[in-house]
């Protein structure tokens, strides 16, 4: 008899990603949006790694499309950006799955931390390298290191969200699994 993926925990584990991904249709300050957290927490949990980038990927687009078509009444599937943000995304994904083998307080730290790191890097890198999308740096060193500077104050936005929303999410599911233990992973 075949196994179903859509067991309790799995449905926890959607239902927690998207709820974090809904998050981002409110006000927050500049980059305090959960997707770090969403991704790490994806990639640590999930038993199947196909689940780990589908789940968190689903609720990055959702949450996209809402704010795209509601909020800013842009009809694209996709920013010029999107491939970069999404890229960065999927690596922070593995980033959950390879430094939190074992869920604890300096593992989900410290994977929060090179998250933010990772996604600072290549999502500014993509500003500077995609001229169309903010023409202001030149296509120089000088011009890199003029666009990592400018970005610093994102940056502390972002690695702020993925520490405070990697304990909610992290908290959240641990808590569950110590009152619920139908949600923990059973190894065959």
């Amino acid at each position: 008899m075949k196994k179903s993926i859509f067991t309790a925990r799995f449905g926890t584990l959607c239902l927690i990603i998207l709820s974090a991904g809904m998050l981002r249709l409110i006000h927050l300050p500049y980059n305090f949006a959960p997707i770090g957290a969403m991704a790490l927490f994806g990639g640590a949990y999930f038993g199947k790694r196909w689940q780990s980038f589908l789940v968190p990927l689903a609720a990055l687009f959702i949450s996209d499309m809402v704010l795209n078509f509601v909020f800013y009444n842009q009809f694209i599937l996709f920013h010029e950006m999107a491939l970069w943000v999404y890229g960065a995304f999927a690596l922070n994904v593995i980033i959950g799955s390879t430094l939190i083998k074992k869920v604890k307080v300096s593992s989900v730290a410290t994977a929060s931390i090179a998250a933010a790191i990772l996604f600072f890097f290549i999502t500014n890198f993509a500003v500077w390298a995609m001229p169309g999308i903010i023409h202001i740096y030149p296509a120089t060193p000088a011009g890199l290191v003029a666009c990592y500077v400018a970005a610093i104050p994102f940056f502390w936005g972002t690695l702020a969200s993925n520490i405070f929303y990697s304990a909610l999410l992290f908290g959240v599911f641990e808590f569950a699994q110590k009152k619920y233990p139908v949600l923990a992973l059973k190894t065959i």
